[in-house]
């Protein structure tokens, strides 16, 4: 029987800061080969990803996961990459991000039957383009699209099991480069200063309250990310600006809607400025179904309360999933990710491993 805190512990010790795997997925193959499962092996570019499926009962439960990590940084009191556990706590990177919850879903596999199957890559914490996306590709290709996925990022705020993600807010990254006439400060009549010009575009998109939000969104939001000139003086006007925003946005918006009112805005200005846009991730929403009741239930049966349906916070990948089957996120309380001395408490971790089990039996049986 595979352990929870055990396979952690051998998952913590791989130092899989993206793209390095350093063994990690090596570590869940063996395990998960070992529980009957098929593992088809898929490396694009230079991640290293898996689907691994075992056929069985009922309807088909894919839990997707994560195996690469962000940098620890500086200042641990226990080794990032140790495992090591001290009073009932594990700590290490990616113990909660999302190692935990990727070890409590293969440990609830050996305890409950089922069709069951892992979306797990190496490529989320990174650019996200070599990893979940393309392995849903190759799994609508050779028709492994799940009836319902769980998504096992660390949701959970204050209590494990307080917020199951229905959803999240889509993301567009922003670039506008401004261009003027460069000239001396004291000679402005022969210069056109780029700042001048962006000012007013940044002031209007500024102004704009975007939405009051709607039923499972909070509003969405337009931030000013950096305004950059690159002016190494102070009597010089510039000759371009450049400004960069991000705009967090709601199911009332779209990518395409949200590009075509930068545009508008920029060419009301300045005709001669340029734009480019990237779209992280539309908005989503999974609506009330048999694979969201199933997880909340299983949620309410092991900790005696109903979770909270949210859709804050930033993206994740389950805003590929959801283009292909209906998705939801569960993990553990993430208050630590990301943070010096990232850990979880074991109890915590064989908590999370009893709901996964609950939900296996419940949606596959």
């Amino acid at each position: 029987m595979i352990a929870a805190p055990a396979l952690l512990r051998d998952l913590l010790r791989c130092p899989s800061v993206t793209p390095e795997d350093a063994g990690a997925q090596a570590v869940l193959t063996n395990a998960l080969e070992g529980l009957g499962f098929e593992v088809t092996r898929l490396r694009f570019g230079e991640i290293e990803n898996f689907f691994a499926e075992r056929k069985g009962p009922g309807r088909h439960l894919c839990f997707a996961g994560h195996t690469d990590v962000v940098p620890p940084g500086e200042g641990w009191s226990h080794a990032p990459f140790s495992g090591e556990e001290r009073d009932g706590v594990l700590y290490g990177r990616g113990a909660v991000d999302m190692k935990g919850g990727i070890a409590a879903f293969v440990a609830a596999a050996a305890r409950a039957e089922g069709h069951i199957s892992l979306l797990i890559t190496g490529d989320e914490e990174g650019e996200a383009v070599d990893g979940t996306v393309r392995v849903l590709d190759w799994m609508q290709a050779w028709h492994k699209i799940p009836d319902f996925c769980v998504v096992g990022e660390p949701t959970s705020k204050a209590r494990l099991g307080d917020v199951v993600k229905v959803g999240r807010r889509g993301s567009l990254n922003a670039t506008m480069t401004m261009p003027g006439r460069q000239g001396h400060v004291a000679y402005p009549h022969l210069a056109e200063n780029a700042v001048h010009k962006l000012v007013p575009v940044l002031a209007e998109l500024i102004r704009r309250k975007l939405d009051e939000g709607s039923a499972f969104f909070e509003p969405s939001s337009l931030q000013i990310t950096s305004v950059d000139v690159g002016n190494p003086t102070s009597n010089v006007i510039p000759g371009q600006a450049v400004a960069k925003l991000n705009i967090r946005f709601n199911d009332l918006h779209s990518g395409a809607s949200l590009t075509a009112w930068l545009k508008d805005v920029l060419a009301r200005h300045a005709a001669d400025a340029t734009l480019q846009v990237k779209i992280s991730g539309e908005s989503f929403l999974t609506q009330p179904g048999e694979g969201t009741d199933a997880l909340i239930h299983a949620i309410e049966t092991v900790t005696g309360q109903a979770p909270k349906r949210d859709t804050g916070g930033g993206t994740s990948d389950a805003r590929f999933i959801a283009r292909y089957c209906p998705v939801a996120e569960f993990g553990l309380v993430g208050a630590s990710m990301h943070k010096v001395d990232e850990a979880v408490p074991v109890a915590q971790l064989e908590k999370l491993t009893d709901i996964y089990e609950a939900l296996i039996r419940e949606f596959c049986g």
